[in-house]
């Protein structure tokens, strides 16, 4: 792994670099240009990477652990096997971005923009208040998490588990609920108007799902 760590200046252009292994520590890169570099396997372990640029970066395998990635542009950004434990990732755009086997626990996704995105990893006890996850195919496990306020209309959760989950406020505008586990969830003030759900979705106790405006399908 090369040594680069802090050494480079704030809000740099790094458009297109070649930075695959280095170790970048601690750095201070808020608002930096680094649209379609190579930060493959990185240590980005603590960097500041507020309102960066990284739309069509190669991230997989990269250490993001603790990084503030607030409002940065990772659209299209490739983030396979990504560890972005205890990330701050609050109002980043995702669209589109592949995020398969990342590790996100205790990471705040409050506001994140998820749209197209391709999910392949579980958000157990992740914020994801006010985030934007409409349309998306979600079979990932959402236990506990903290999603008030956000936009999940037309998502379809596949045997989804939302177990404890707040959903409060949320949209969930013609979502597909099959076979979810809302075990325990806060459905408060959520507008759940035709969303679909089946027989063995789990509701919460006392909440009457046909009452809300969920169609249930055989």
């Amino acid at each position: 792994m090369s040594h680069i760590n802090s050494h480079i200046e704030p809000g740099p252009n790094l458009e297109g670099a070649d930075l695959k292994g280095a170790n970048l520590e601690g750095a201070d890169l808020e608002g930096a240009d680094l649209s379609g570099a190579n930060l493959i396997g990185a240590n980005l372990k603590g960097t500041d990477l507020i309102g960066a640029n990284l739309i069509g970066a190669n991230l997989n395998g990269a250490n993001l652990e603790g990084a503030d990635l607030e409002g940065a542009n990772l659209t299209k950004a490739a983030l396979m096997c990504v560890n972005l434990e205890g990330a701050d990732l609050e109002g980043a755009n995702l669209t589109k971005a592949i995020l398969m086997c990342a590790n996100l626990e205790g990471a705040n996704l409050a506001g994140v923009r998820l749209v197209g995105t391709l999910i392949g990893t579980e958000l157990p006890g992740a914020n994801l208040v006010g985030a934007t996850l409409s349309g998306l195919f979600l079979k990932e496990d959402f236990t506990g998490a903290d999603l008030k306020g956000a936009d999940l209309s037309g998502a379809w959760f596949l045997k989804t588990n939302l177990e404890g989950a707040n959903l409060e406020g949320a949209h969930l505008l013609g979502t597909k609920l099959t076979g979810v586990n809302l075990k325990g969830a806060s459905l408060v003030g959520a507008n759940l108007e035709g969303a679909k759900a089946d027989e063995e979705t789990i509701w919460p106790e006392g909440f009457d799902p046909e009452a809300a405006g969920v169609i249930l399908e055989d």
